[in-house]
């Protein structure tokens, strides 16, 4: 009974166990959160987590045709380009309060916001394809790194960021952890037959290590909002508006793909967002208290991914 209990609430207990364990951990001198090996522990783990995840996902991709661009990537790509686009024109051409300012930024942020890399690993569990989500990754991470630092500098003048060296920056926070998994994947299944095989044997262990890494990432936007000096608010309206970003993109994804049969794999290739990324692109870019938005959005898109998740599982049982 734990154990079905504990498999069917991955996802809802792995956030409420990293706030939880912020909580905690923060009133412990010696495991505090802001201690420099908690941070070096932490920056080691969560990669690893995503790049175990991504290698026994890509396990199960079954043939290389499968990653052929698609029709709706296209159209997704261009509703988070015109949407960033426009909330850009608004902050640059409209003088605002502050308040409102850093609300706009922090939405703007949620719609570039690349495909979370572990994307694929929910995807695979909610019965879509992993392979054209991975695709999909790929090319909003391309579109991100662009976009930007051409234009997010516009919003902030203050960024002394050039585009090249923003460009590979953002290029190098996603690309390895995409591809070496990958790569490593089809290196196994041609040579290694054997560690391919094994690894294919373990079919949830990718869905428990993201339980794993979101709670790790819910302990540290936990302490994003708490160690803010803004507001509450000003926190409760930028986190709305990453709700409402959340539910528009995973709507759109959903309907988006509906159109080309691939409504589970739409959904999360538009609604499920590279957050820590999103975060580090506010600090650099724009006022660092629009990174509340991405913030908020780890807990939305996994509240509703945790509602796929049940819902597939009564339409299953």
């Amino acid at each position: 009974m734990l154990v079905r209990f504990l498999k069917n609430w991955t996802l809802p207990l792995a956030m409420l166990s990293g706030t939880l364990g912020y909580f905690l951990f923060a009133k412990v001198s010696f495991l505090g959160p802001t201690k420099p090996y908690m941070n070096d522990l932490i920056a080691f783990l969560t990669p690893f987590l995503i790049f175990a995840q991504l290698l026994l996902t890509f396990c199960r991709v079954e043939d290389l045709s499968e990653l052929k661009p698609k029709r709706w990537h296209g159209w997704m790509l261009l509703f988070q380009l015109v949407s960033c686009l426009l909330l850009a024109f608004l902050l640059i051409n409209f003088s605002m309060q502050e308040t409102y300012k850093d609300v706009i930024e922090g939405a703007m942020v949620c719609f570039i916001c690349p495909t979370a890399t572990a994307a694929a690993v929910i995807t695979a569990k909610l019965g879509g394809s992993a392979s054209t989500i991975t695709t999909y990754t790929l090319l909003s991470n391309l579109l991100a790194a662009v976009v930007v630092p051409l234009i997010f500098p516009l919003v902030e003048p203050h960024a002394n960021i050039t585009f090249f060296i923003a460009f590979l920056k953002i290029l190098s926070k996603v690309f390895p952890l995409l591809l070496l998994p990958f790569f490593l994947a089809w290196l196994f299944k041609i040579f290694t037959p054997a560690i391919h095989r094994f690894l294919l044997g373990f079919p949830n262990l990718a869905f428990y290590l993201w339980g794993v890494a979101l709670a790790i990432v819910s302990g540290q936007t936990v302490r994003s909002l708490v160690n803010s000096d803004a507001s509450v608010s000003t926190k409760v309206l930028i986190a709305f508006a990453g709700l409402v970003a959340c539910c528009l993109q995973f709507f759109l994804g959903k309907n988006i793909g509906g159109h080309y049969k691939e409504r589970l794999s739409g959904g999360q290739a538009l609604g499920q967002k590279n957050t820590v990324l999103a975060i580090w692109m506010a600090y650099t870019y724009l006022n660092p208290l629009s990174s509340v938005g991405p913030g908020s959005y780890v807990l939305w898109q996994n509240l509703i991914n945790s509602w796929q998740l049940w819902k597939k599982r009564k339409l299953d049982s």
